[in-house]
């Protein structure tokens, strides 16, 4: 793997949501977020897309930058992490598509698995004992092993665990359970295709 997903806790300020889609190329994920067919723009750079969104000519837009890591496509949003409310829409004809949204205003941090057009499962980072979703339990094998919940749905974690051993721990089943990646090199230093999403 290069480097998991882990990594998203450890910055001090996550700030953007990222969609991972099995089953399409970055530029179709970036069409499916809402991006213009053929409309991606040279590579930028993960501060040229935030200060496209703080610029006022692109007032009502959003930015993501696309790229690909071990089967797995991958869209880093700049904005308003619109794309949970669109997962159904990008995880058609087969696709499958999570959405990891840190939510800083409003914590906590979610996740949400789409597949075929169909919300399967979402939970709240810290909040899994509250499942929705066509398969809400979808997960509940991977948070009981990794102690995160007792087979009864009740919380196992000790009360004095920090909150990002907490993230980082719900992430690992995650990032394990779908054999997920997401580069942090290419995210944070290194220039990506991008689109913006109105």
């Amino acid at each position: 793997m290069s480097g998991g997903i882990q990594w998203l806790v450890d910055q001090a300020d996550w700030q953007h949501g990222v969609v991972l889609a099995r089953g399409i190329e970055p530029e179709e994920l970036g069409v499916r977020m809402g991006g213009m067919p053929g409309s991606a723009m040279s590579p930028i750079t993960e501060a040229e897309a935030w200060a496209m969104v703080l610029d006022l000519a692109t007032d009502d837009d959003d930015v993501v930058r696309v790229g690909a890591c071990c089967g797995w496509s991958f869209a880093v949003e700049y904005g308003m992490n619109a794309g949970g409310d669109r997962l159904a829409r990008i995880s058609r004809n087969g696709v499958e598509a999570i959405h990891l949204d840190p939510s800083p205003d409003h914590p906590p941090a979610m996740f949400s698995y789409a597949r075929d057009g169909a919300d399967i499962c979402s939970f709240g980072i810290g909040e899994e004992v509250w499942r929705w979703g066509e398969q809400p339990d979808l997960l509940l094998p991977e948070l009981i092993a990794a102690a995160v919940l007792h087979p009864d749905g009740e919380y196992a974690r000790p009360e004095s665990e920090s909150y990002l051993d907490r993230d980082r721990r719900t992430l690992g089943l995650i990032e394990t359970r779908f054999g997920l990646s997401l580069p942090r090199d290419e995210v944070v230093n290194q220039r990506l295709p991008a689109f913006l999403i109105g």
